[in-house]
């Protein structure tokens, strides 16, 4: 039972120290027109992280097809209208041609 005790002691000690470290608002994605729909509709499920790991991959039509994978199997609530703006967005500034 004590060691039990320890380890939830240890817990509430470490969770908010990791908490605090996974706080995205450092990350700060390209301030450009699209920005705040692609905050508001990605962080909703994930890290805005992914944005940045996956750049390096995805082209227009890499983008297009996660973001509506997004919708059609984790069910984004995105219109069209949203779907094509995060897309222009995500392949303007975090396309793989984008990358320096």
């Amino acid at each position: 039972m004590s060691r039990n005790r320890s380890l939830f002691t240890a817990l509430l000690v470490v969770l908010p120290v990791l908490a605090r470290a996974a706080d995205e608002t450092t990350l700060a994605l390209v301030d450009a027109p699209g920005r705040e729909r692609v905050q508001a509709a990605c962080s909703m499920c994930h890290s805005l992280d992914y944005i940045l790991i996956n750049s390096p991959f995805l082209d227009r039509g890499g983008w297009e097809r996660t973001v509506n994978k997004m919708v059609a199997v984790m069910g984004a609530p995105l219109s069209k209208e949203d779907v094509a703006e995060i897309t222009a967005y995500l392949d303007r500034y975090y396309g793989k041609h984008a990358l320096p």
